[in-house]
């Protein structure tokens, strides 16, 4: 199974923010990417639902070989790797708001959260604010409507700048220092959100730590691919390719990257 692929599916193409960091640090490891766009945003969805459709995606996955599955979304981590990691015999890579680094990190005891509401209204959340967070001010901030602006490739539309200008105004208002990104989409809107929040906030997402944290993981499982060959990369979608070659534009030129369009579930 070493050859085999890791597999890793998002509510769209947001989770090749992630997917960017694995193959950097795992630059052998062959890769299976599932943009499960057709059924953006998971936030808006009911826990059940998300639940059935992560397994739909870890079962189309599975079915390609994958040897491990990356969870590249917040709102699936934390409504439905439990139940994934209880019904499939394969290691699965959650990720989930980087609120403790984010607590950590913070000298002015303020800091923001941009997420969706599957992901700020499940426990795991919850729990997480109150282990790392009790004494900090965290504000949250639902994120309604940039996924789907991130999905039509709207990412620098008036739109989305008017959207961000509201959501973190109150944010900067509230003397924030740093400002966790809950959306594995997000970070495609770094730029836009620098511009709002200057050079005194801290953006923090979790591509760096799941990526490190998929790597241990393949290493305790003996499952790291031995070969040194380039990596060949499978990108899927079950709606329009286009969004997803041009989110992956900056590494498909020396990447062995093959697009399809996966049959929508």
């Amino acid at each position: 199974m070493n050859n085999n692929p890791i597999g890793v599916f998002d509510s769209g193409v947001g989770g090749t923010s992630i997917w960017k960091e694995i193959i950097q640090r795992l630059p052998y490891e062959n890769t299976l990417y599932l943009a499960d766009s057709k059924n953006a945003p998971y936030g808006e969805k009911s826990k059940q639902e998300i639940i059935d459709i992560c397994i739909k995606n870890t079962e189309i996955l599975i079915a390609k070989g994958a040897k491990i599955i990356v969870v590249a979304c917040n709102t699936a981590t934390t409504n439905a790797i439990d139940v994934l990691r209880a019904k499939y015999n394969i290691p699965f890579i959650g990720i989930e708001p980087a609120i403790k680094p984010a607590a950590l990190a913070s000298k002015t005891k303020s800091i923001g959260i941009l997420a969706t509401k599957g992901t700020l209204s499940s426990d795991l959340f919850h729990k997480t604010t109150r282990e790392f967070a009790s004494n900090i001010l965290v504000i949250e901030q639902e994120g309604t409507g940039l996924v789907p602006l991130i999905e039509a490739n709207k990412i620098e539309s008036p739109e989305t700048e008017r959207l961000l200008q509201q959501y973190l105004t109150p944010m900067v208002e509230k003397n924030i220092d740093c400002l966790v990104l809950g959306c594995s989409h997000y970070p495609y809107l770094i730029p836009q959100i620098k511009k709002i929040l200057g050079d005194k906030v801290t953006i923090i997402d979790s591509g760096f730590a799941v990526a490190k944290q998929t790597e241990r993981v393949l290493n305790e499982h003996n499952l790291l691919n031995s070969s040194l060959e380039l990596a060949n990369h499978y990108l899927m979608s079950n709606t329009n390719l286009e969004t997803l070659k041009t989110v992956t534009f900056d590494v498909s030129l020396n990447k062995k990257i093959v697009f399809t369009n996966q049959k929508a579930k």
